[in-house]
């Protein structure tokens, strides 16, 4: 068990470090928390991320995701589209998915919306410790996925906070690749 677990850390880790920036159909920016509209800092460097992969010509459309939590009275999506759109991003190419409240229900909510328009290559925008478990999720939902993380996301910034994000992503990558082979 304990040797799944270090392999599963090394995976983390190595998709961590990896930019797979490549042509795709959208750029699939996953959410965080916001505050009443205004994205948190980790939704912020997520979202900023996303605008410039955008704007540098990447795939034409961008995917905002995340539901709404207790107490909210915005998705993270919205709050993501706002943000995007204030940013100069023209608002007829983001799509709002703001059905999810997990990292499953998020991509579950992105297939369902991008297979309607025939869409399967995708970029992952998101912090760098998550980038093996949403390939994983894309996977499963039948999207060609390339991962792009987030230099900015104040998660990075500190190795033991990031450190912390990594060893608990290394429990849940098994879990994801096992319901991705399951029927």
């Amino acid at each position: 068990m304990a040797g799944l677990y270090l392999l599963s850390f090394l995976i983390v880790l190595l998709y961590a470090r990896v930019d797979q920036r490549v042509e795709a159909d959208a750029i699939v920016i996953l959410g965080a928390a916001q505050y009443d509209g205004r994205p948190s800092p980790v939704l912020q460097a997520r979202l900023d991320h996303g605008a410039t992969l955008f704007r540098d010509g990447w795939a034409p459309l961008i995917v905002v995701t995340g539901g709404i939590v207790r107490g909210d009275r915005m998705s993270e999506a919205t709050a993501g589209q706002r943000y995007l759109t204030s940013k100069g991003i023209p608002p007829d190419q983001v799509i709002v998915a703001a059905e999810g409240r997990s990292t499953t229900g998020s991509m579950d909510a992105v297939a369902e919306r991008l297979a309607g328009e025939g869409l399967t290559r995708v970029i992952l925008v998101s912090d760098p410790f998550h980038m093996a478990r949403l390939r994983l999720e894309a996977r499963r939902v039948g999207l060609v996925a390339h991962t792009s993380p987030t230099a900015t996301s104040p998660i990075s910034v500190r190795f033991r906070t990031e450190l912390s994000y990594l060893l608990a992503e290394a429990a849940k990558v098994p879990v994801v690749a096992l319901r991705s082979v399951l029927p």
